[in-house]
Formats: C-alpha cells, sequence, structure tokens
C-alpha cells in the first residue's frame, strides 16, 4: 500500500480525459495521461512566463496576502472579520451567520449568556489547554488511527513527521464549544499546531478545526493520478467525485456499483445497532475513464450464457468448479449445477479452471452477454430518436425552438462539419442503425417525411387530436446521414415557419400518445421539447400551483401527478420499450407543471432538462450541449432488471425512476443511460455465515442503441463479520449518502417537508450515536464527538441535503423543488456528490502552473476551498460548480487587471461584462487559458448537465443569490451553519448516550 506522502511529490491535479490517447502495453493499467486541452495554450506568451508573484501563491486564510504585482492593489491585509461589510454582501445572503467564526476579536457578553449555545459542557472539559502552549498528551490529528487503517483509504495515511510525534495518535474527536479539545479536528495536512486558540471565549467552535469536504476530495484526486484502484486489493473505494482508473479483478468497478457496508455484519440486530443502510447503489451504464478496458462481449451462442439452475444467477468470477470441472457451486444459492459439454474445462489441483484467464466472465466483474432469441420481447433494432419539438408561441417568440433545433443538428452531425468525411468522423454520430424522425406539436400536430429522397421535408398535419394516428410509415424514421441534407433543411427553417403562425396552446399529451403510437412497434427514445403549460385538448393541465400551500401539509399535492392520462401514456411507453426525455423551459418564469409532465420520464427512465428562467443568448449554448448529451451517451431501451444477492439476505426495497409492477417483479425501463442510478435495499431472511462472503449480482437486460439485445452483469462481494466493528471500518460515505438521499426523496409525497427534514436529521443522530456505542466504547468524555473515519463528512452532507432545492424551508417554486426530487432519486453518486456540496476555485490566486500539464502530462488542478462566505476574499473570483450550474461570481472589487486578463481587453470593469455571457473568449492571456483549461477539466468530472459559465457579479447579477445559496456551510436557506449543525446533532447524540 502507497504512502501518504507519495502524492505530494506527484504532479498535482486531475486528468484531464480529453488528452491525446498513450498506447499501452497490452494488459497494463495506467491512469490516463493528459496533456493540456488542445488548443487552450497560449500562443503569445510562455507558459509560465510571469513573475512568481503574478497570481498571488497560496492564500491566507481568511484574507489576500499583500502582492506586489497581483490582481489587489497594494493594501495592507488585516484579517477577515466575519461581520464586516464587505459591500453589503452579508446583507444579500440572509443573514447568514458569518459573525461566528471571527478571529482574534474578543466581544464581551453579558454574564447570563456569556456561554453561546454552540458551547457543550462536558466533564473531561477543561478551558486552559490551548492558552498558547501546544498541548502534549491530547489527540490532536483529525485522523481515526483508532480503527486500523486495515482496507482504509490509502491517502489518509499519513508518514508521522518530527513536527506531528509529539501528538499521539488516536481517534478523531470534536468537542463543539470545548476549548480543551477544539483542535482535534485538526487539518489532515499533518501541520504543526501552535496554541492558537480553536474556540473563542465565548466558547464558539473554530470553522477549521471540523471535517473538510474539499480536503476530502482534493488528497484522493492527487493520488489516483499515478495510482490505479484494484478492485480486490482494496476494500474501500475512492470518493465519487474522484476521478480514478479501475482495475477490474472480479469485483465491479465502484463506477458500476458501491456497496454501502463493504463488511456486512452476519445479523439483522448487528447491523441494526449501527442504523445504517445495506443497500447497493446501481449505474450499470456508467462512462469509463480513458485508461480502462472497454466492458467485454461475450457470446455464447444460442445457448446464452451459463445461469444457476436454481437462482438463475449468470456465471460470474465468484463460482467454484468442483468435480474436476463438471459441477459448478453457485455463490448466491449454493446449489451445484452440471457443467454442459460445451462449457466443460478441466480444473488444476487447486480447483481452478484451466482456462480461467482466456475467460472474461470467470475473471471481471462487469461483462456483456449476448443474449438468444427467448430473450427477445421485440426484434432489436437500431434505437429510434423521434424528436417531438414544441413550435407554440412561446418557444417561438422567446429563441426556444431556434435553440433547440440548434442542438438537434449539433448532436447529429456535430459543429461546421462540411465534408462526408468529416461526418463519418463527427463526435456526435449516432451508432449504426439508428433511426431519426421529427414530429412538431402546437394546436395540432405535424408529422415529417424525411425521406433522402426528397428534395424538401414533407408536412403532414395532424388535426385530429383526440384520436390521432400516424399518418405516414415510411420516411417517417430516415437515417440521419442519408437524409442529413433533408433534416438540417428542415429544423433550419422550423423557427421561420412557425413564426407567422403562433398557437399559444400545445397539445402535449396527444403528442405523446402518438409518440407511443410510432415507436410502438420498434421501442425507442423520444426527445421532447415544452415552452410552456400545456392547455390545449386532451390531457390540459391548468394553473395549480398555489402559492399559500408552499411549506404546507398540502404541498406534497403538488409533488405528484393526478392527471390520469399523463400515467397511462407513461405505462403504455414502458410496456412498449419507449423512454422519454423532456427539454423544458420556463422562459418568463411560468408554471409548466413538471410533477405531472416529469411523471413520464420518471417513469419511463428518462430525464427532464429544466430551464426555469430561459434567456436565449444565455442558455442557447447549454441547451444545445445537453441534448448533444442525451443523444451521444450510452443508452439502452426496452430494458430489465434483476437483482440477486447471497442467502440471508433478500432485496427490500428500490428507489430510481423506473417502473415496478409489483414487489418482487422485474424493474422495468423504457430507456437506461449512461447517468442513471437506482439504489437497491436489502433486508436479513435469515443470518450470514461470516466464513463466507456476501454477493450480490445485478442483471440488466436491454438493446444497445444499435440493436442488439444484451445482459450486463454487475457482480460485487463483501466480507462478512459477527460483529459491527470491522463493518464500521468499511463504510463507503458515497453510497451512504446516497440512500439516505433517494429515500428521503421517495417519502416526499407521503410526508411534508418538516417531517422529512426532521428524519433526515434523527437519521444523522442515529448512525453517529451508533459508532459512538459499539465502536468507541466509553473511554471517551461525553462532551467529544467521535465520527467514524468514513463518515466524516457525512453531516455536512446531510446539511447540504437539508439545504437543497428538494428539501429546504421557506417557499420554493414547486417546479423546481419536485425537479430536484426526482433528479435525486436518479443521478449517481458523483452527480450527487457535487450537488450536496459544490465544488469552488479561486481563480485570482491561481498557481502559475495550475490548469496546466504537469511534468507528468496530468492537468494540474488547484484545491477547492469550502463553501463558506468566510473563506471569500475582497476582490477575489470564484468558479462555483455543483453539477447543475457553473457560477462566476466576481467581487465588487476585483481587479481590473483580472477581468482584462480573463475577458479581453476594454473589459476593465464589472458593468463592461456581458451579463448573458454563457462561455470565456479565447485569449493569449495565461490567466484565460488556464481557466478555460480547468472549466474544460470541470465539464469531463460532472453528471448528465452541461458546464456553461453563468456571471454572478457581486451587487449586479440576480445569480448572486444562487451563489449564496451554494455557500452550504454558512447559515442559509432557513437552514444552520455547519458549525451549528455539529453542535445540534452532538446535543441529541449525547441525550442518546443517557
Amino acid at each position: 500500500m502507497s504512502d501518504f506522502q507519495m502524492y505530494h511529490a506527484l504532479g498535482q491535479g486531475s486528468p484531464n480525459p480529453n488528452g491525446p490517447t498513450r498506447k499501452e502495453e497490452p494488459n497494463k493499467f495506467r491512469p490516463p495521461v493528459a496533456a493540456s486541452p488542445a488548443g487552450y495554450q497560449q500562443t503569445g506568451s510562455p507558459a509560465y512566463g510571469y513573475t512568481p508573484n503574478q497570481f498571488g501563491g497560496t492564500p491566507s486564510q481568511n484574507a489576500p496576502p499583500a502582492q506586489q504585482q497581483g490582481y489587489f492593489p497594494p493594501q495592507p491585509s488585516p484579517p477577515y472579520q466575519g461581520g464586516q461589510d464587505v459591500n453589503n454582501l452579508a446583507q444579500h445572503m440572509g443573514g447568514m451567520a458569518l459573525g461566528g467564526e471571527q478571529t482574534g476579536t474578543v466581544v464581551r457578553h453579558k454574564k447570563k449568556d456569556r456561554h453561546a449555545y454552540h458551547q457543550i459542557e462536558g466533564p473531561g472539559g477543561s478551558s486552559q489547554a490551548f492558552n498558547g502552549i501546544p498541548q502534549t498528551g491530547t489527540p490532536t490529528q483529525f485522523l481515526n488511527q483508532n480503527s486500523p487503517q486495515v482496507g482504509g483509504p490509502q491517502w489518509a495515511q499519513q508518514e508521522i513527521t518530527p513536527a506531528m510525534n509529539q501528538f499521539p495518535a488516536a481517534s478523531p474527536m470534536f468537542t463543539p464549544g470545548n476549548p480543551a479539545s477544539g483542535m482535534q479536528h485538526a487539518a489532515r495536512t499533518g501541520t504543526p499546531l501552535t496554541g492558537s486558540p480553536a474556540s473563542s471565549q465565548q466558547g464558539k467552535v473554530d470553522p477549521e478545526q471540523i471535517p473538510s469536504i474539499p480536503r476530502s476530495r482534493d488528497a484522493p484526486a492527487k493520488y489516483y493520478l499515478e495510482h490505479v484502484y484494484p478492485t480486490m486489493e482494496q476494500h474501500m473505494p475512492p470518493p465519487a467525485l474522484t476521478p480514478f482508473v479501475a482495475f477490474d479483478q472480479g469485483n465491479s468497478s465502484p463506477k458500476f456499483a458501491r456497496l454501502t457496508l463493504n463488511n456486512i455484519p452476519s445479523s439483522n440486530d448487528a447491523l441494526a445497532s449501527t442504523h445504517l443502510p445495506l443497500g447497493l447503489i446501481l449505474q450499470p451504464l456508467a462512462p469509463l475513464q480513458e485508461g480502462e478496458q472497454p466492458i467485454p462481449v461475450l457470446d455464447f451462442g444460442d445457448t446464452g450464457p451459463p445461469r444457476c439452475r436454481r437462482c438463475r444467477s449468470y456465471i460470474n468470477p465468484f463460482m467454484q468448479f468442483k468435480s474436476g470441472g463438471n459441477k459448478f457451486v453457485c455463490n448466491m444459492c449454493t446449489f451445484p449445477n452440471d457443467v454442459s459439454s460445451e462449457y466443460f474445462a478441466p480444473t488444476d489441483a487447486s480447483g481452478v479452471r484451466v482456462d480461467r484467464l482466456q475467460r472474461p466472465e470467470l475473471t471481471l466483474g462487469t461483462v456483456d452477454f449476448m443474449v438468444p432469441k427467448e430473450y427477445w420481447s421485440k426484434d432489436p433494432v437500431g434505437l429510434r430518436w423521434l424528436f417531438l419539438i414544441d413550435v407554440s408561441a412561446e418557444a417561438v417568440n422567446r429563441g426556444f425552438l431556434d435553440g433547440f433545433c440548434e442542438g438537434i443538428i449539433s448532436a447529429l452531425y456535430g459543429a461546421g462539419k462540411e465534408t462526408e468525411e468529416d461526418d463519418i468522423e463527427g463526435v456526435g454520430r449516432l451508432p449504426k442503425g439508428a433511426r431519426v424522425g421529427i414530429v412538431t406539436f402546437d394546436k395540432e400536430m405535424h408529422f415529417y417525411n424525411l425521406s433522402h429522397n426528397l428534395d424538401a421535408a414533407q408536412m403532414l398535419v395532424m388535426p385530429d387530436i383526440e384520436e390521432p394516428f400516424v399518418p405516414l410509415s415510411d420516411g417517417l424514421f430516415v437515417d440521419p446521414y442519408e437524409s442529413k441534407a433533408v433534416i438540417t433543411s428542415l429544423l433550419t427553417q422550423l423557427p421561420n415557419m412557425f413564426s407567422e403562425f403562433k398557437n399559444p396552446e400545445p397539445c402535449l399529451l396527444s403528442s405523446l400518445n402518438s409518440a407511443v403510437e410510432a415507436l410502438a412497434k420498434t421501442g425507442g427514445k423520444v426527445v421532447c421539447s415544452l415552452a410552456t403549460l400545456p392547455t390545449w385538448g386532451p390531457g390540459r393541465l391548468f394553473l395549480r400551483d398555489d402559492g399559500n400551500v408552499h411549506n404546507t401539509d398540502a404541498e406534497k399535492k403538488l409533488l405528484t401527478t393526478e392527471h390520469p392520462g399523463y400515467k397511462k401514456v407513461a405505462q403504455r411507453m414502458v410496456e412498449s420499450g419507449i423512454g422519454i426525455d423532456f427539454f423544458m423551459a420556463a422562459p418568463s418564469g411560468g408554471y409548466l407543471d413538471i410533477a405531472t409532465i416529469g411523471h413520464v420520464s420518471a417513469t419511463t427512465g428518462g430525464e427532464v432538462f429544466y430551464y426555469p428562467n430561459f434567456h436565449s443568448p444565455r442558455d442557447t449554448l447549454k441547451l444545445s450541449k445537453e441534448i448533444k448529451h442525451t443523444v451521444t451517451r450510452e443508452t439502452g431501451y426496452q430494458a430489465l432488471m434483476k437483482v440477486r444477492c447471497s442467502n440471508g439476505l433478500q432485496v427490500s426495497g428500490y428507489h430510481g425512476n423506473f417502473y415496478h409492477h409489483t414487489f418482487g417483479a422485474d424493474l422495468e425501463f423504457g430507456v437506461i443511460d449512461a447517468d442513471k442510478a437506482i439504489a437497491v435495499m436489502f433486508s436479513y431472511d435469515g443470518k450470514l455465515d461470516p466464513k463466507l462472503d456476501a454477493h450480490f449480482q445485478a442483471a440488466l437486460l436491454y438493446t444497445t442503441a444499435s440493436g442488439e439485445r444484451r445482459v450486463r452483469c454487475t457482480n460485487t462481494v463483501a466480507s462478512v463479520s459477527d460483529g459491527v466493528t470491522e463493518s464500521m471500518k468499511f463504510i463507503d460515505q458515497d453510497a451512504v449518502v446516497s440512500i439516505v438521499a433517494k429515500e428521503a426523496a421517495a417519502r416526499m409525497t407521503e410526508k411534508n417537508l418538516k417531517e422529512i427534514r426532521g428524519a433526515l436529521t434523527e437519521k444523522t443522530v442515529d448512525i453517529l450515536a451508533g459508532y459512538r456505542k459499539n465502536f468507541t466504547g466509553h473511554n471517551n468524555p461525553p462532551g467529544q464527538l467521535v465520527l467514524p473515519e468514513n463518515l466524516k463528512e457525512f453531516s455536512m452532507y446531510v446539511l447540504g441535503l437539508i439545504k437543497s432545492r428538494a428539501f429546504k424551508g421557506g417557499k420554493e417554486p414547486t417546479d423546481r423543488r419536485v425537479h430536484d426530487m426526482r433528479m435525486i432519486k436518479s443521478m449517481g453518486p458523483l452527480e450527487l456528490s457535487l450537488y450536496l456540496y459544490p465544488r469552488i476555485i479561486s481563480v485570482h490566486n491561481l498557481d502559475e502552473k495550475d490548469g496546466f500539464a504537469n511534468e507528468n502530462g496530468h492537468l494540474r488542478m488547484p484545491d477547492g476551498i469550502r463553501a463558506s462566505f468566510a473563506k471569500v476574499e475582497e476582490g477575489g473570483a470564484y468558479i462555483v460548480d455543483n453539477g447543475q450550474i457553473c457560477l462566476l461570481w466576481l467581487h465588487a472589487q476585483v481587479s481590473p487587471n483580472l477581468l482584462e486578463d480573463l475577458f479581453g481587453e476594454g473589459h476593465n470593469s464589472l458593468k463592461t461584462l456581458d451579463p448573458f455571457a454563457s462561455t470565456l473568449p479565447v485569449l493569449e492571456t495565461h490567466l484565460n487559458a488556464q481557466v478555460r483549461n480547468i472549466l474544460q477539466y470541470l465539464e469531463r468530472s460532472r453528471g448528465s448537465k452541461a458546464l456553461t459559465i453563468q456571471l454572478a457579479r457581486q451587487g449586479l447579477d440576480g445569480a448572486e443569490y444562487e451563489f449564496a445559496r451554494l455557500l452550504y456551510e454558512d447559515r442559509n436557506n432557513e437552514a444552520q451553519s455547519y458549525v451549528d449543525w455539529l453542535v445540534h446533532v452532538h446535543r441529541h447524540i449525547q441525550l442518546e448516550a443517557r
């Protein structure tokens, strides 16, 4: 296992997947190596031609360093005071309790309130430990050395340096408000403690000493630049947001499957004492990173892949061969099966098949099996794409129709492709066999014959919206490359065609029923745009978002669909193997009833892309990129999923976007794509044998976009132990957070939001209290909050969930709330991690080497900063990315030099910037190249949403309020600050401990 200090010697940052592919030796796995993104390095100046101070080195904690040549004017730099009014932003942020983070200032309180509510007195508390004298004999480093590091994260194993060895190793403890132990959450960087008080005299907690999510992300990211993740040798997967190359050794990569516990207690009682969920997060079609082997596709002919006769599990690396190779014993149900003559191979002296290494199904955790005709519900064909385009007045007037048509052209043919040869190489090219059709709708439906024999598309109008039918069979679905001229001509003309005849009301449900008719024989994918509430014809909807019921019990009714027509069409779509993605824009911020319309995409396995205040100049690029992503990502249709597990366990529930007839039946998906994840819950129906491992297998039967019927098999293994002590060492924080979030989202239609927020708090308290009782014994004073090594940041993620649009208190438009709720149910761990805690990168003090390739060819990324206004420096510029939106926040006193370097000459004040810009210009300045390279890297490490920047200029742009909302460590969204939240949780743990 590699030493912690190794990654300090390596290049900083994370790999850029856009870099050139390097030829590797066969079967030799390495992390990807990427140069700086092509076309991004400036030519006018050498990369590192500036003086070292140009971009200001590492910033001080709270104030910019004095710089001679940087972006800050020469000025003294006093320590930042939380209560100081930085151009009134504190007021903009709605009172986010920044005053609690003051250092160096003592505010006298009256005697009766001298103990602020941060203070929690414990019997072991002493207020004398940090009066300028380094502690000896007190736990100080925030590393859980109480638990052995077997299987623990490699990057967290620090070498004890001379500067640290005066502090004995111990479990991480944190006493909110107790100066005696307030420094016990010391950062993981190994810096020695110098006696600065962790708490002020009022007993407030030093925010620097509590777990930091940015630090927990940056260290593994640097480690996995130079290390491959072997799936059997390491029990703990990398954090979800960390780019890594997985080496499949028989256990599936964490990109496809994450268990909440990689060591499972043998009994239900033992698991119940931890209050942790036992579940599996599955993302069966997750994208691979450059440097990883593609998933092998295996064909066993008409007999199909070998399976257990009793439980129907597919052959996998954990099945054992007996009787010289004549029998295989199922790892799920232990049933001995006969090996068919076609599949027979003898075993060696150790009982291993002699051909094992030549058989991917016996060596790899994730494989695709081609399946024979008995697995077909209908003959598989290439994926049919039907673009269902809203041409109503609002879509035309606001530029949404224009942007949507541009996006389709870009997705099908790429941007600016001129020659046929370019088309073949085109990035957006669909798989061979795929077909495309186009239908538009307002008060009527318009079908188009796109046959390549025509000079221009032929329109057929369907005025009968009560009982619509498909008026043409030939020419509706065509090869997009044969009919390129016809398709591009039609899409280019559509905005003008409907600009003269504007119908304000679209008939959506009739159009969806027509789409089902058109795709019923083959299955396929619908991509539908909508710019206004569909108020015409069957299925017309009404404005039911009554603002008076927000934040009340009645609000949950607004989060569900009450219209039977949309439920019925969703069910028909799933039965026909059809899924739908909606692109919904509310240009004037209007109500679209996503609860009803989005139900169709949630049931069929699709997705809603929502633009709550669509503005054409700013959002067209994002729209275009997201259409391209939905068309080009790996997509399967006509899909069924079955999850199997070892004897002693049983599936107890599912969470996600799918259709489920009855409990026990397979999950059904009209479509499933690379970004979708499903949570599977397990319970005990017996007792697990500690001598055996626990096994899980997910089988996804689907048709690929190129028209092949396959089963994607994902195999996961976990060890079993009698007690919970071992289990607590192997918790996957990202999986636990995902399960908790998806369960909470599933309850939104049953309980009011206040109850759900209370349940999330209770769950956090139960888990941490369970850890204290079961793992730490009674060695720790009750005033200390002891956190599990692998759940250090769990509390912050839950606080982020409580503050998210889905669950936060206060008034929130129903469309936005229900959209985020469904998104949480379907998103994978990577996208969810970003959603619950954004990446924030300071632009104004980048090191001159950040954003360029290091000596090993990796893009060097700057460290993230914490999501708190206390970290915002005067005159600063920050990238804030939560996977859904990317803000470029600019302080009112930002340097004119920085603006010119970033946006070009003449842009030397905030007011000269275009508020609707969505990209940075390509300039030959060092800073501009750095920031574009960093943005390009961030774009490759997210979920389904495209990255375009949105300016948030202090005091000028409405997006500034979104910036304030994303500072999750501060008091906002009617919820506590991170420090106050930990104090609140700790209080409840103490009550439970009694």
